[in-house]
């Protein structure tokens, strides 16, 4: 089904586990070449390596923290030196630094979660379109089901930061199409990685999914189709500027 992918060429930051990982393994289980982003967690990159090249994709392994200003542009041209070009981009880093009730969200925390989730997209976006700017290709962005829903207590620079990556990707769409780039975005649900066991009790959890039409939390590889199917032209060539949400029924609109 994903034939027109074999030997393409992915960056995914933040690609050794959760979401990141999954996709990365689903990339590599379509035959591509996949630059995996990571900054901690060296034994997890090198399990999602193998993962990529057991079935026969190729693998690259770069470590960086992706919030220093220069470092998308640095894992971008790395990507391109090592395998000659990049088709598609899944900007998957980011997280919600911590829950913070309004009156303790100060400078220093704001500009953390700007950081990990919008600037160092915006740096990777722009560094990816220049080199994809003569082949084409596919931009991902990973939004959240909190850009649409405001998410819950104590994440609301997470949830408007999301919310500026989906408005982004609308916007970027439209100007890069010209250049046969399209730009689209995955919006998970509550996906039981470890994120939500940094940010979320057993007992949220629970109530979350029994509030899911599903009846069930997501799971990592739950959003790789979705990434799949934006990455190859064979089957969303005419896909761009979309937002897809990938959450079970937890938000429908």
């Amino acid at each position: 089904m994903f034939e027109d992918l074999r030997g393409r060429v992915a960056l995914v930051t933040g690609g050794a586990t959760g979401i990141g990982g999954a996709i990365s393994a689903a990339f590599g289980e379509a035959g591509m070449k996949v630059a995996v982003h990571f900054h901690a967690g060296a034994d997890q990159a090198t399990g999602i390596a193998e993962e990529i090249e057991r079935p026969g994709g190729t693998a690259l392994l770069l470590q960086r923290d992706i919030t220093e200003s220069e470092a998308p542009g640095d894992l971008v041209r790395r990507t391109v030196d090592a395998f000659g070009r990049l088709d598609v981009l899944v900007n998957n880093a980011g997280g919600m630094v911590a829950r913070r009730p309004l009156e303790t969200i100060d400078d220093a925390f704001f500009d953390a979660v700007v950081d990990l989730n919008v600037r160092q997209l915006v740096h990777a976006c722009r560094a990816s379109a220049a080199a994809m700017k003569d082949s084409g290709g596919s931009i991902i962005n990973v939004s959240s089901i909190s850009a649409r829903t405001g998410g819950s207590p104590g994440s609301s620079i997470y949830s408007g930061a999301k919310a500026f990556v989906s408005t982004f990707t609308r916007s970027l769409a439209r100007e890069l199409a010209p250049h046969n780039i399209r730009v689209n975005a995955l919006s998970p649900g509550t996906i039981a990685t470890a994120f939500h066991e940094r940010h979320s009790t057993p007992e949220k959890l629970e109530a979350t999914r029994k509030s899911i039409p599903m009846l069930r939390l997501g799971a990592a590889a739950d959003c790789a189709g979705t990434a799949l199917f934006l990455a190859s032209n064979a089957l969303s060539s005419y896909v761009t500027g979309q937002v897809i949400e990938v959450n079970g029924g937890q938000f429908m609109g």
